[in-house]
């Protein structure tokens, strides 16, 4: 019986590593198909975490603040905390930083001026600009993930003066042109 039992668990083993490893090539083919860019980082002080990517198709990388001491937010506060870290972006792309979601959902707590643009030619520490937008305090301490990071590519214009512009269906039809329904 236990020879049995055995033939049993080594198949169920072996077809869930084989599931597993169908699911781990998936995974590795889609990761081969995102577009990589390396992008010069720098901490102001040891122990500074990096900006980092939680799960393999995440779009924003977490910031941490870096408060000297525990930080209290209150409602209707807003408070600039820094992230530790200073980045060097490659010409065409930019840093937006915004809320985490968790953070907003559970207690409240937004970036102020979201996105806020991280330029390429920028060489300062990242600050957040948090607020409280709960009704209870918040507490921000050192190492806590407060913002997301997402690295965008962009295009510089030039505009041209017209007299007229072209006719469209919405033409001047401005805010809540569409309606509710």
């Amino acid at each position: 019986m236990k020879t049995a039992n055995n033939k049993v668990e080594r198949e169920t083993i072996s077809t869930k590593m084989e599931r597993l490893e169908k699911k781990v090539d998936a995974l590795n083919k889609r990761i081969g198909e995102f577009e990589h860019v390396k992008i010069q980082v720098k901490t102001v002080r040891p122990g500074i975490l990096l900006p980092e990517y939680k799960t393999v198709q995440s779009a924003g990388m977490d910031l941490r603040a870096w408060p000297e001491k525990p930080t209290m937010l209150y409602p209707g506060e807003h408070r600039l905390f820094a992230t530790g870290v200073c980045i060097a972006l490659p010409p065409g792309f930019e840093a937006q930083v915004r809320p985490r979601s968790g953070l907003a959902v559970k207690n409240g707590i937004t970036v102020l001026n979201t996105p806020g643009t991280i330029d390429a030619d920028y060489r300062g520490e990242i600050h957040v600009d948090l607020e409280n937008r709960g009704h209870e305090p918040f507490e921000v301490a050192s190492g806590m993930r407060i913002a997301q990071l997402v690295i965008a590519r962009y295009v510089h214009c030039e505009f041209e003066k017209v007299d007229e512009l072209d006719e469209t269906d919405r033409a001047d039809q401005g805010l809540g042109h569409t309606g509710l329904w």
